[in-house]
């Protein structure tokens, strides 16, 4: 039994110091990011000079160390939790998410196993419920927290790897991929490449792809997922696409779910960002049917607006999720019935407790005000691309469907890919804000994604402002 008197005489570390130094630096960046510049500031070498040196040899005050970290850090460091950083995608932290990340690195629970952290183990199971309620996905789906898409895409894929060479008298967990039937894996043209990324990990390699026609937008064409299904036989992947990482196009999941089960296939959802609109009445007829599909992965650190790194892997099929994740041994010491061992749905043994900070910021949200956030997200980006359509020299490449837009600035040179490159490099020297290059269909477009909670028209109106500003430049 713990003997309370002897507690008192064990020396305590000074916790205060170095979280109250950190908490002070951490509350001066987050307050002091609508005035200084999105970008980074600081070169590499002056990174290298701030932040290297040799090898300390001895130990040193912990809360001088902080300071240390912070001052040096600081030039360095990417405003992307500011509403004018509009960047590949990134969300902010809310408040309430980023509160909860803090305590779980307190906590610092082991995630692993029920046993190792029951709380942050029940609130996965919780958090799964929620999302699943949320999305309009099949109740009982289960959920792997993971650190991003990537990981999702790679779990999603490896539960329809393990059900569909099942389905054909193999298995792969116990025998591998040597002479195992060949998977065929159906995915548009413009699927994002943490696909063919997963694939690779997965030993199915980038070959097994079969392109599928899209159209102007990058969306699957379901006639040609059709043919493409006649052209061939043995177990099927199909993955579909829930927001084009450029242009945000959907596929028509539905339809493809469709003929994905006419054809005997699985259906794979890749939704990092776009799987959010099912959380909208408004927006949720653009993914209708997505709750056909078997497996989905998603980023919660997108548009959900929780801190790195948090990403979803959801399966309509526990069993198969758990037998492609799943491991036991002796030394482990596996859940009791109704306790739920989180390592039997992601690719980690030993992992943070990614759900707390997820739970915080549903919590804090509700239904109503992530529906707010996805939507007004989008009638902000719709915003953005009016204005800069609305001028001679700039051209609108893609509809805005959600929270993407594709623009391209035309040169009275004639070399509008350079001048579209060259105002993409200016606006973010300029610091105003923040966006990325990107190249859609052979053409060099600026990419500008709204996925902050805190971005306002202001944000919108006065990053336009610069971005025309820095077109019309001529240096």
């Amino acid at each position: 039994m713990h003997d309370p008197e002897e507690a008192d005489d064990v020396e305590q570390p000074d916790w205060a110091g170095p979280l109250a130094t950190a908490y002070d630096s951490a509350l001066a960046h987050l307050t002091g990011l609508p005035d200084r510049p999105v970008g980074a500031g600081a070169s590499l070498e002056e990174l290298h000079t701030a932040l290297g040196g040799p090898l300390p040899e001895g130990p040193d005050d912990p809360a001088k160390v902080v300071a240390a970290l912070a001052a040096a850090a600081a030039p360095g460091l990417v405003a992307s939790p500011s509403g004018r950083y509009f960047g590949f995608v990134v969300g902010g932290a809310s408040p309430a998410a980023l509160a909860a990340d803090w305590l779980t690195a307190a906590w610092d629970q082991n995630a692993g196993l029920h046993v190792l952290g029951p709380a942050a183990a029940v609130t996965e199971q919780v958090v799964g419920g929620w999302l699943t309620e949320l999305l309009g996905l099949p109740a009982g789906a289960s959920v792997g927290f993971v650190t991003g898409v990537q990981m999702a895409n790679f779990t999603g894929l490896a539960a329809a790897r393990h059900e569909m060479l099942r389905r054909a008298g193999w298995d792969v967990e116990a025998d591998g991929l040597a002479g195992a039937p060949r998977l065929r894996v159906l995915a548009g043209e413009q699927r994002h490449d943490t696909i063919d990324r997963a694939l690779r990990f997965l030993g199915l390699g980038r070959s097994a792809v079969e392109p599928v026609a899209s159209d102007d937008q990058g969306r699957m064409r379901a006639d040609a997922l059709r043919e493409a299904l006649r052209r061939g036989s043995g177990p099927a992947i199909v993955c579909a696409q829930v927001g084009n990482v450029n242009s945000g196009a959907i596929d028509p999941v539905g339809e493809i779910c469709e003929l994905a089960r006419e054809a005997g296939a699985w259906v794979h959802v890749d939704g990092a960002f776009g799987l959010w609109a099912a959380a909208s009445p408004r927006l949720r007829p653009l993914v209708a049917g997505v709750e056909l599909a078997d497996s989905w992965a998603t980023d919660a650190h997108k548009w959900l607006n929780v801190p790195y790194d948090s990403g979803l892997a959801l399966c309509a099929h526990p069993e198969a999720h758990r037998a492609a994740m799943g491991v036991r041994a002796s030394y482990l010491i596996h859940g009791n019935e109704g306790e739920r061992d989180p390592l039997d749905y992601n690719p980690e043994f030993s992992r943070r407790a990614r759900g707390f900070a997820v739970h915080a910021a549903i919590r804090a949200l509700g239904r109503g005000g992530i529906a707010e956030l996805v939507e007004r997200c989008c009638a902000l980006a719709g915003r953005a691309a009016d204005q800069l359509a609305a001028h001679d020299d700039v051209e609108l490449l893609n509809e805005v469907v959600l929270n993407q837009v594709l623009v391209r600035f035309r040169a009275a040179d004639g070399d509008h890919d350079g001048h579209t490159r060259r105002v993409v490099q200016r606006v973010q020297r300029d610091g105003t804000c923040w966006l990325s290059g990107t190249t859609w269909r052979g053409q060099a477009a600026m990419r500008i994604s709204v996925s902050n909670w805190s971005t306002d028209e202001h944000d919108v109106d006065q990053s336009v402002r610069a971005i025309l500003r820095c077109a019309a430049a001529r240096y």
